[in-house]
Protein backbone atom coordinates (compact mmCIF):
# COMPACT_ATOMS: atom_id res chain seq x y z
CA UNK A 1 0.00 0.00 0.00
CA UNK A 2 1.12 3.37 -0.93
CA UNK A 3 1.66 5.99 2.01
CA UNK A 4 -0.85 8.29 0.19
CA UNK A 5 -3.09 5.45 0.36
CA UNK A 6 -2.26 5.04 4.23
CA UNK A 7 -2.58 7.90 5.04
CA UNK A 8 -6.22 8.35 3.49
CA UNK A 9 -7.60 5.15 5.12
CA UNK A 10 -5.96 6.25 8.27
CA UNK A 11 -7.79 9.82 8.24
CA UNK A 12 -10.77 7.95 7.16
CA UNK A 13 -11.13 5.73 10.10
CA UNK A 14 -10.28 8.14 12.30
CA UNK A 15 -13.34 10.31 10.94
CA UNK A 16 -15.19 7.24 11.57
CA UNK A 17 -15.10 7.27 14.94
CA UNK A 18 -15.41 11.01 15.50
CA UNK A 19 -11.70 11.91 16.20
CA UNK A 20 -11.65 15.58 17.12
CA UNK A 21 -9.12 18.11 15.45
CA UNK A 22 -7.03 15.86 13.22
CA UNK A 23 -3.76 17.36 12.08
CA UNK A 24 -1.48 15.58 9.36
CA UNK A 25 2.17 16.56 9.42
CA UNK A 26 4.77 15.95 6.48
CA UNK A 27 7.82 15.46 8.13
CA UNK A 28 9.29 14.13 5.40
CA UNK A 29 11.78 17.00 5.53
CA UNK A 30 12.60 17.01 9.01
CA UNK A 31 12.66 13.06 9.94
CA UNK A 32 14.34 10.13 9.08
CA UNK A 33 11.95 7.51 10.56
CA UNK A 34 8.64 8.68 9.17
CA UNK A 35 7.22 10.40 7.02
CA UNK A 36 4.12 12.16 8.32
CA UNK A 37 2.41 12.20 11.48
CA UNK A 38 -1.22 12.11 12.62
CA UNK A 39 -2.33 14.07 15.61
CA UNK A 40 -5.80 13.72 16.67
CA UNK A 41 -7.87 13.81 19.81
CA UNK A 42 -10.71 11.55 21.74
CA UNK A 43 -12.78 12.90 24.57
CA UNK A 44 -11.79 10.17 26.88
CA UNK A 45 -9.44 7.52 27.10
CA UNK A 46 -12.22 5.28 26.18
CA UNK A 47 -12.37 7.18 22.91
CA UNK A 48 -8.71 7.31 22.44
CA UNK A 49 -8.49 3.65 22.57
CA UNK A 50 -11.69 2.90 19.84
CA UNK A 51 -9.70 5.48 18.20
CA UNK A 52 -6.47 3.51 17.97
CA UNK A 53 -8.47 0.43 17.79
CA UNK A 54 -9.91 1.66 14.43
CA UNK A 55 -6.96 2.42 12.86
CA UNK A 56 -5.29 -0.62 13.50
CA UNK A 57 -8.57 -2.58 12.25
CA UNK A 58 -8.74 -0.90 9.07
CA UNK A 59 -5.37 -1.07 8.20
CA UNK A 60 -4.93 -4.80 8.87
CA UNK A 61 -8.24 -5.10 6.63
CA UNK A 62 -6.36 -3.64 3.99
CA UNK A 63 -3.93 -5.98 4.23
CA UNK A 64 -1.31 -3.51 5.68
CA UNK A 65 0.34 -4.77 9.06
CA UNK A 66 1.15 -1.77 11.53
CA UNK A 67 4.75 -2.07 13.69
CA UNK A 68 3.51 -1.38 17.00
CA UNK A 69 1.23 -0.03 18.98
CA UNK A 70 2.38 1.51 22.83
CA UNK A 71 0.13 3.25 25.59
CA UNK A 72 -3.18 1.73 25.70
CA UNK A 73 -2.90 0.93 29.34
CA UNK A 74 -4.00 4.11 30.19
CA UNK A 75 -4.94 5.70 27.03
CA UNK A 76 -4.00 9.70 27.71
CA UNK A 77 -1.69 8.82 24.53
CA UNK A 78 -1.94 5.91 22.33
CA UNK A 79 0.97 5.98 19.62
CA UNK A 80 0.17 3.82 16.62
CA UNK A 81 3.05 3.11 14.03
CA UNK A 82 2.22 2.33 10.72
CA UNK A 83 5.56 2.76 9.82
CA UNK A 84 5.78 5.94 7.04
CA UNK A 85 2.93 7.48 9.23
CA UNK A 86 2.89 7.65 12.93
CA UNK A 87 -0.51 8.29 14.83
CA UNK A 88 -0.43 10.09 17.96
CA UNK A 89 -4.08 9.98 19.79
CA UNK A 90 -4.83 11.85 22.82
CA UNK A 91 -7.13 13.00 25.21
CA UNK A 92 -7.76 17.30 25.15
CA UNK A 93 -5.11 17.50 28.35
CA UNK A 94 -2.73 15.32 27.29
CA UNK A 95 -2.84 17.04 23.86
CA UNK A 96 -2.57 20.80 25.02
CA UNK A 97 0.33 19.64 27.47
CA UNK A 98 2.84 18.11 24.87
CA UNK A 99 1.60 20.20 21.49
CA UNK A 100 3.38 18.04 19.28
CA UNK A 101 1.91 20.13 16.17
CA UNK A 102 3.77 23.16 17.68
CA UNK A 103 6.77 21.32 18.32
CA UNK A 104 6.98 19.54 14.85
CA UNK A 105 6.15 23.04 12.93
CA UNK A 106 8.99 25.08 15.21
CA UNK A 107 11.74 21.96 14.07
CA UNK A 108 10.65 22.79 10.55
CA UNK A 109 11.30 26.69 10.69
Amino acid sequence: MKTEQLLRLTQTALEDKKAKDIKILDVRKISSFTDFMIVATGNTARHVKALAQNVIAEAKANKYRPLGEEGDNTSEWILVDLGDIIVHLMQPETRDFYQLEKLWADMSA
